[in-house]
């Protein structure tokens, strides 16, 4: 009877091999250059949190899918399913000791168990930022600023940044008498994109009648433009409703600062846009890439004045945003794009036994400390067989370092494509043409 355990992963999980996790960190990188460069701070949070901290602000829908269990303790605890909630615990917790307002991002893995399909698994990384302690358009344009620029960044191409507000929506609804029922009808909308407008419709009417159903699938209907569109929301509103009143103006400055930041294009206000979490108080919105729309949104998210609340009596107000990230590179990948970067040239220093390896170590060094990344095959094995290994690394070069060609003080140069070999005099001749730093 064998001993050994098959390998193998839960459905939903998956492994990345070393091309799929250079992708991943690629994009990463670009974020995190974009981020930073609107002034947003990086943290952390731990993955296992009590139960009591995650549930119960995500919504019935989230909170069937997360995953929880008794630790060791006895303790109720369970995996984050996203990163927000955490951030709101964070914020109540650690508010004393940071400014307002406060821009972070936070990249990390989350999970839910939900039914696995393309480019959705149960553990995945998200990609968060937010900005908490102000309740201003600025802020929420700023969200949106970062999406376009993020995308920009990955070259993902066109894409739809589809904006709505949340108060707008049920000013609407406290309109038409239904107020009750809000949040029944913001999650049958939010599955619009899923479900059609029929299987829209046949839920609304057996939740709020015909009449009001039809109401409603008017309502979320667009216009043409972002000013007809929006003049056709408010005027569903009772015209005196303060609250419509200030929905209506606070969607028109975000949609003024996008003009005047020269990212207006990827803007499009979209009534059916309502994110199906509870947590979401005031500006919401989606990005669709234009050439691959039925993978969903890639970022989402949206203003939740609310959420800090549960943990704490002090005003947090906050917005934000989450790039799935394994749904991106998922796409990404479908339309054949690169999201891997252009790194530091690369060496493989070929050991072919006459050298000692002392010396293959330092030219390797040398190299790295010239810029240019560098490793040693670490046995004496045949040339064509390094080559190979070079070859599926993305390795473009070997250096042949031998005796003879160090006592000479010559460098010669495997080019692994060109299948050539260049010799150089000099180390500042190698480096040279390798694209390194100067001494």
């Amino acid at each position: 009877m064998s001993d050994i355990i098959e390998p193998r992963v839960l459905k939903g999980f998956r492994d990345y091999l070393p091309d799929a996790e250079r992708a991943r960190s690629s994009l990463v990188k670009k974020l995190e250059k974009t981020f930073e460069s609107f002034g947003f701070v990086p943290i952390d949070t731990p993955s296992l949190e009590y139960a009591e901290i995650l549930l119960g602000k995500g919504g019935g829908e989230t909170d069937k899918q997360v995953y929880r269990f008794k630790d060791h303790g006895e303790r109720d605890v369970a995996l984050r399913f996203d990163l927000t909630v955490p951030f709101a615990r964070f914020m109540a917790e650690h508010v004393e000791e940071l400014y307002l307002p406060f821009r972070r991002f936070h990249i990390a893995k989350v999970w839910r168990g939900e039914n696995t399909q393309r480019g959705r698994y149960r553990e995945f990384m998200q990609c968060d930022f937010d900005i908490v302690g102000t309740d201003s358009a600025s802020a929420d344009a700023d969200i949106v600023l970062v999406i376009a620029k993020a995308m920009k960044a990955l070259d993902v191409g066109d894409i739809r940044i589809r904006i709505n507000h949340r108060g707008l929506f049920n000013r609407f609804l406290a309109a038409a008498g239904c107020s009750g029922k809000s949040v029944a009808i913001l999650r049958i909308v939010d599955k619009l994109e899923k479900i059609g407008v029929q299987e829209t419709a046949s839920l609304l009417s057996a939740e709020v009648g015909e009449e009001l159903a039809s109401s409603i699938l008017s309502f979320i209907q667009p216009e043409k433009g972002f000013q007809e569109t929006l003049a056709k929301m408010f005027g569903f509103c009772s015209p005196n409703d303060a609250e419509a009143i200030a929905a209506r103006d606070r969607l028109l400055d975000v949609y003024e600062i996008a003009q005047a930041a020269g990212c207006a294009e990827a803007v499009e206000l979209d009534p059916s846009i309502t994110r199906g979490l509870d947590y979401y108080t005031g500006v919401v919105f989606e990005t669709f890439l234009t050439a691959m729309p039925k993978i969903g949104s890639v970022c989402s998210g949206g203003r939740y004045n609310e959420l800090a609340s549960l943990y704490t009596t002090k005003k947090l107000p906050g917005v934000g945003a989450s790039i799935g990230l394994d749904r991106l590179l998922a796409a990404l990948d479908a339309l054949g794009r690169s999201t891997i970067s252009q790194s530091d040239p690369k060496v493989l220093v070929a050991n072919q036994g006459s050298a000692k390896t002392t010396e293959l170590h330092a030219a390797a060094a040398n190299l790295r400390n010239r810029g240019v990344s560098a490793e040693v095959f670490p046995e004496s094995k045949k040339l064509l067989a390094q080559y190979g290994y070079a070859e599926k690394k993305g390795i473009p070069y070997a250096l042949l370092l031998d005796e003879s060609s160090l006592s000479s003080g010559h460098y010669p140069l495997r080019d692994l494509a060109r299948r050539s070999t260049i010799d150089f005099s000099s180390f500042e001749e190698l480096v040279a043409f390798l694209g390194g730093s100067k001494e």
